[in-house]
């Protein structure tokens, strides 16, 4: 039985590395889990995000380091015996039976009366909104209503963290937009530890306290969805979190955390450097809806109009420059808004504030 000796800190991940044979897989990872956070590993297909998620369910031993529930090192507990519940990508529900029953059996599993279990598969059937489909079969529920039911019978059991598998993926964007906001809500009412595993960088931003980036088996940056967003710390993790504009620069100096350089036509700009970026070629991060469109005179960089992409809400333009480079762009759609004609030269600007000196 786990104790809960730290209130603050649920998962503690400290200096795991994971290896297959002469594959390391994870490498070195650090992370503090608080508790009661909904908390993000997020990265490319194949990168070690599942192979941890594995390591702290118990279905992948670590090959160095340790991992601590609650304070205490797990190492030596199997999967059943550790406070967490995992919810996979394929929901794995028993087809012959129904939804009250999919619920109940972890429960009864554990020694629970039939009364008790269908009294707790009632409450988090309520929870998830199923309590007028308990009767039916997994064969008759949709693709985001089997989904709810997985969760469900996960947090019947009250886990102290439940890990979370990739679980979206299957379902419609539409629909995954819609359970995003659930599964929000869910852990407020909770207060259960989430640890959500996704690829997909939206999910990431819109549901998480924090989120670790890693990419080849190596944590890249851990802050909240607007640390990542706004201060990236390498090119990674810029590039892979939304969209931006990687301008090519040559760096002078860097002075107390700022940059100072000469961008693209030989204008001297400054601005935040990330930690351990240097003199010599660089690269600023801009994010597109912080480029600003104007007159080619007394701006930053000058370009030419080359492509209009139409997105409903926002239009994106490519500018390609003298030495071949392309900036992209945001335009929210507008009456006013300052669209140029594809062939016209502009002037591109942006804030100091909006551009960041990274670590290759």
């Amino acid at each position: 039985m786990i104790k809960r000796m730290d209130a603050a800190i649920a998962v503690d991940i400290d200096n795991v590395t994971k290896r297959y044979g002469d594959f390391t897989a994870l490498r070195n990872a650090s992370i503090d889990i608080r508790d009661n956070e909904f908390f993000t590993l997020l990265g490319p297909s194949g990168c070690g995000k599942t192979t941890l998620l594995r390591c702290i369910a118990g279905f992948e031993d670590i090959s160095s380091g340790a991992i601590r529930l609650y304070g205490q090192d797990i190492a030596e507990l199997p999967p059943n015996k550790r406070p967490v519940n995992t919810v996979f990508q394929q929901y794995a529900l028993f087809p012959h039976m129904n939804v009250l029953q999919n619920v109940m059996f972890g429960l009864q599993r554990l020694g629970k009366s039939d009364s008790e279990a269908k009294a707790r598969a009632g409450h988090v059937l309520d929870l998830v909104q199923l309590t007028q489909l308990a009767e039916r079969m997994p064969s008759q529920l949709s693709g985001g209503q089997q989904q709810r039911v997985a969760l469900a019978r996960a947090l019947a059991p009250e886990p102290r963290v439940l890990l979370l598998d990739e679980p979206l993926s299957a379902l419609d964007l539409k629909l995954r937009q819609a359970v995003r906001l659930e599964l929000q809500q869910l852990q407020k009412e909770t207060g259960i530890t989430f640890v959500f595993v996704t690829h997909d960088q939206e999910e990431a931003l819109t549901m998480s306290n924090r989120i670790a980036v890693i990419s080849e088996g190596q944590l890249q940056q851990i802050g909240s969805a607007r640390e990542i967003y706004e201060a990236p710390v390498n090119k990674f993790v810029a590039d892979f979190i939304g969209e931006t504009n990687l301008i090519d620069v040559d760096v002078k100096k860097i002075t107390d955390g700022t940059a100072t350089c000469l961008l693209p036509g030989g204008t001297k700009f400054s601005c935040p450097a990330a930690k351990g970026a240097h003199e010599g070629p660089g690269h600023l991060s801009v994010r597109p809806e912080r480029v600003t469109i104007g007159k080619a005179k007394g701006s930053l960089i000058t370009g030419t109009a080359t492509r209009h992409i139409y997105l409903g809400t926002d239009m994106h333009i490519d500018i390609n420059l003298q030495d071949g480079d392309v900036i992209t762009a945001r335009v929210q759609n507008s009456e006013t808004a300052n669209i140029p004609e594809v062939g016209d030269e502009v002037g591109i600007s942006f804030e100091a504030s909006a551009a960041r000196l990274l670590v290759d």
